[in-house]
């Protein structure tokens, strides 16, 4: 970090990128850069994503509903490489005006429906297939409440934590300590209210499991920002316990992998249209093998 301290100036200008990884696709204005006409499948559901933490709650979710025999949850899923600025597109910004992934067309009623912002996409389709979300009382209003704490929380972990311990330009201490704090204490959050329930908002599997894991399970699983170790995410037994006990559901193992453009190739389902592409579309079997 520079020793010269920062005045702010009196108005703010944008005069330069900021450095550090995605910084080519942070911009203060919203709207298209681009003409681009997003693709549409065969089925009702049409989502187009990238399967970041916010990302795969949705896919996870949309397995989960055809686990559970819902064939009307079958989806086409289209990949969005945010890096490639696809977010930009004016088909994408027409269905979500913020830019961030993930964004569904639901086009099963006598109009297409537009559904952007994660913990929506998981209302809307909890309620379409009537799983996942108490319909009242007590039980509704404490799964809800952990959702709107993930996405109201999250932000911390991703855009804070993550942004300065693993993305940004050189690692500066303050943010770092900042934010490793309040990722701590959230894990802490989460960690008191497993200690006497099996899933975030009781003893049912709900919305708000599938919103917080890809994030904080991840997170403790060592899958997100290598940052483990560094915050001694293992002392967080509960959510340990927890976050395992929803990696081993198949839904998640396979929600995971849609709209995946990185590790391992196996794990590398870049679009998703059939339930068979687990099988015969995943990224190791589509690029020929290195010599």
């Amino acid at each position: 970090m520079s020793d010269t301290p920062y005045t702010p100036p009196e108005v703010w200008k944008w005069e330069r990128e900021n450095g550090g990884q995605f910084a080519s696709t942070n911009r203060p204005i919203a709207g298209a850069t681009h003409d681009k006409e997003l693709p549409v499948g065969a089925h009702p559901l049409q989502l187009y994503s990238l399967a970041t933490p916010n990302g795969v709650k949705v896919t996870v979710m949309l397995e989960e509903l055809l686990a559970k025999g819902h064939a009307g949850a079958e989806y086409d899923a289209w990949i969005i490489k945010i890096g490639d600025g696809d977010q930009f597109g004016s088909g994408f910004v027409e269905i979500n005006p913020n830019s961030k992934i993930p964004a569904l067309m639901d086009r099963s009623g006598s109009e297409p429906l537009r559904v952007f912002e994660s913990a929506s996409i998981l209302m809307h389709l909890a309620e379409k297939f009537g799983e996942f979300l108490p319909t009242q009382g007590a039980a509704r209003t404490e799964t809800l409440n952990w959702l709107f704490w993930q996405m109201g929380s999250a932000p911390y972990l991703g855009g804070g934590f993550g942004h300065f311990y693993a993305y940004a330009p050189e690692k500066w201490q303050y943010p770092i300590d900042r934010f490793a704090m309040e990722a701590k204490r959230q894990l802490d959050v989460l960690d008191r209210q497993l200690a006497e329930r099996t899933y975030i908002a009781g003893e049912d599997y709900t919305i708000a499991d599938m919103a917080i894991w890809p994030w904080y399970g991840q997170l403790v699983l060592g899958r997100l920002y290598d940052a483990a170790e560094f915050l001694d995410a293992q002392s967080y037994k509960n959510v340990v316990r927890w976050a395992k006990a929803i990696d081993a559901r198949p839904a998640v193992q396979r929600g995971r992998m849609v709209n995946r453009s990185f590790g391992d190739l196996e794990m590398q389902l870049h679009e998703r249209h059939d339930a068979s592409d687990f099988e015969t579309r995943t990224q190791d079997k589509l690029e020929p093998a290195a010599e």
